[in-house]
């Protein structure tokens, strides 16, 4: 098994993510990954995904990813079904987080409870 068919799953995830100027080249048994991701979350969980693969520190990958939008974590639309406690779970992994998106986003929301499909949500920085 060559190292790019090994860490496939994790080239398809890229272009899943939209990384942009993405380059991918095999070297000495190395995989090199270069590209963009739209925010930290994207490069986060891309790292995570080549982590799941490889082990926490893989010798035979090496990605190089860059954020093009620093001034959030991420951007989510909300889908119905969802609560600030949900989208608080999914990105910082602890509901009761729900009020930095609340406040990041108080220009839009006037109630923590009352989200609506469609609605873009900032995902702040921690």
């Amino acid at each position: 098994m060559t190292v790019k068919s090994k860490y496939q799953a994790v080239l398809d995830l890229g272009g899943k993510l939209h990384i942009k100027e993405g380059d991918v080249t095999e070297e000495n048994g190395v995989l090199k990954i270069k590209g963009t991701a739209q925010t930290q979350y994207k490069k986060t969980y891309f790292g995570i995904k080549y982590k799941e693969i490889g082990n926490e520190s893989p010798s035979d990958i090496v990605a190089n990813i860059k954020v093009a939008d620093t001034s959030v974590f991420h951007r989510d639309t909300v889908i119905s079904g969802e609560t600030l406690g949900k989208i608080a779970k999914q990105y910082f992994g602890n509901p009761s987080k729900y009020q930095t998106i609340f406040k990041a986003n108080s220009d839009i929301l006037k109630n923590p409870d009352l989200i609506h499909p469609g609605q873009e949500l900032i995902i702040p920085n921690l």
